[in-house]
């Protein structure tokens, strides 16, 4: 099934397993090892992404929920007592505590942790968390004023940094997605289109192929730069236009990224020249992205080149970002734990997983890669080059 982590194509959604519970459990002991270093007793996690990640379920903050994993014991949450039942059909824990709508929730979460001993506790805090308003913090030093605080800012989010190979077959399954949609994209691309009308296609297959409904990423088009994080249009394509397109398809809740470009019409020699060369660098620097390399090494090789080659006057963004598990109601849209840049200085480890993406004269490309010790590998098997509409696309 697994070929250095990537799901074989075409591979049946329901042939994708679901997550075991002891996945789950190793999950929370790794997440253990790190309280007992830093001397948390009990971890509070709030966050969307890494309450998926430490228990399988995912609710927005409109009203404010928590997950805690003891040093010992079995987790606990608190959260709406209308949520409790769909908490327990996704979560492999089943110990809930449920407060009313017009209850004070984080009231309501300082009681539970001191009803069960942890009221002068050590607490391990993400203050780094969009969940844990300055509000709601300050409401729990107040209420459990006999508690430690331990700052555990971003050690849930770095926990998810390597990926387990059922959480690669599913990235896998994702890349699929993005594979058969934008090769549809390619042949639907033409003079008298809109980016509104390959949204639309997008959105559909993203449906029917797996993917759950959302957001289906940038699709704009133009001339020139400066459109690549533009708008939905419908205002028809002309030839001589550049469509980007870059698909975000997640399958339960993992997504792979995929840019790619499309010339309404005939591509400029200097246009193909241009994507050649980019595909070369963004190539050499997948091969580089091996266990121990340091980021700002694999950045230099796409910031560095593209610059020495003319294509860029300058170079302000990243070159990649961590993917994986991304919310259904995201606050972030990327996940910058792990970010390619000159100051990146991180190390690779193998299992790590990210989405590689860069632009160039109106061009772009991307791809979502896994670290392995052979180097960077693309989960996606859609040919690397620049595309066109029409008879030569």
């Amino acid at each position: 099934m697994l070929e250095h982590g990537v799901l074989e194509h075409g591979m049946d959604v329901a042939e994708v397993r679901q997550f075991p519970v002891s996945e789950f459990e190793e999950r929370a002991e790794r997440l253990r090892v790190i309280m007992r270093q830093r001397g948390a007793d009990v971890m509070l996690v709030d966050d969307i992404e890494p309450l998926a990640y430490f228990t399988g379920y995912e609710r927005s903050v409109s009203f404010y929920r928590a997950a805690f994993i003891p040093l010992q014991g079995e987790p606990f949450m608190v959260l709406r007592s209308l949520d409790i039942v769909p908490f327990r059909e996704c979560a492999w824990f089943s110990e809930a505590v449920g407060y009313q709508d017009t209850d004070d929730a984080v009231a309501v979460v300082a009681s539970e942790l001191a009803r069960r001993g942890y009221g002068a506790a050590n607490i391990g805090i993400d203050y780094g968390s969009h969940a844990m308003s300055v509000s709601s913090f300050r409401k729990l030093e107040q209420l459990l004023p006999g508690a430690r605080f331990i700052d555990m800012t971003a050690v849930p989010w770095e926990a998810r940094l390597i990926k387990s190979d059922l959480e690669l077959e599913h990235i896998g399954r994702a890349a699929y997605i993005a594979d058969t949609t934008m090769s549809e994209i390619r042949g639907l691309a033409r003079a008298g289109v809109s980016s509104r009308d390959m949204s639309a296609h997008a959105a559909g297959r993203y449906v029917q192929l797996g993917s759950s409904p959302g957001y289906v990423g940038p699709i704009t088009y133009g001339k020139g730069w400066g459109f690549l994080h533009g708008f939905l249009s419908e205002t028809p394509m002309v030839p001589g236009d550049i469509l980007h397109v870059e698909l975000v398809p997640k399958f339960r809740g993992y997504s792979a990224r995929l840019m790619r470009s499309v010339v309404i019409g005939q591509a400029t020699n200097e246009q193909k020249a241009a994507a050649a060369e980019i595909v070369r660098l963004q190539d050499e620097q997948f091969a580089a992205m091996r266990p121990g390399a340091v980021a700002s090494d694999v950045d230099a090789i796409l910031r560095t080149g593209l610059l020495r080659a003319g294509l860029r006057d300058s170079y302000d963004n990243i070159t990649g970002y961590t993917i994986g598990f991304y919310s259904q109601q995201p606050i972030r849209s990327s996940d910058f734990t792990r970010v390619f840049s000159p100051s990146s200085k991180w190390k690779l480890q193998s299992g790590m997983t990210f989405h590689m993406y860069t632009s160039a004269q109106g061009l772009a490309f991307s791809e979502s890669v896994v670290v392995t010790p052979e180097g960077g590998r693309r989960f996606s098997k859609l040919e690397r080059r620049l595309f066109e509409s029409g008879p030569r696309g």
